[in-house]
């Protein structure tokens, strides 16, 4: 992972620099010499943000067809009551 930092005004004058940067790791942006944001692409973004879920999100049912669910087969053995 290749970490790229650019000023304010380099991010501002080659946007698609850092996007193909962020394609390779997270770029940092600067702004008066400090780090004030982080781009990065989405498939890592989503990574980082996959890791924790709301509890809304944890909760909800998946669609039925999303439920692999067989449960085995049950043998009963059946036999005569003894009522006496």
């Amino acid at each position: 992972m290749t970490i790229t930092t650019l000023t304010s005004r380099e991010l501002n004058q080659d946007v698609t620099r850092a996007k193909n940067a962020a394609k390779t790791g997270p770029v940092v942006i600067t702004d008066r010499g400090k780090p004030a944001h982080v781009l990065l692409s989405i498939e890592e973004y989503r990574r980082l943000v996959g890791q924790r879920r709301n509890i809304a999100d944890a909760l909800a049912m998946p669609v039925a067809d999303e439920i692999a669910f067989e449960p085995p087969r049950t043998i009963v053995d059946l036999r005569p009551a003894d009522l006496s």
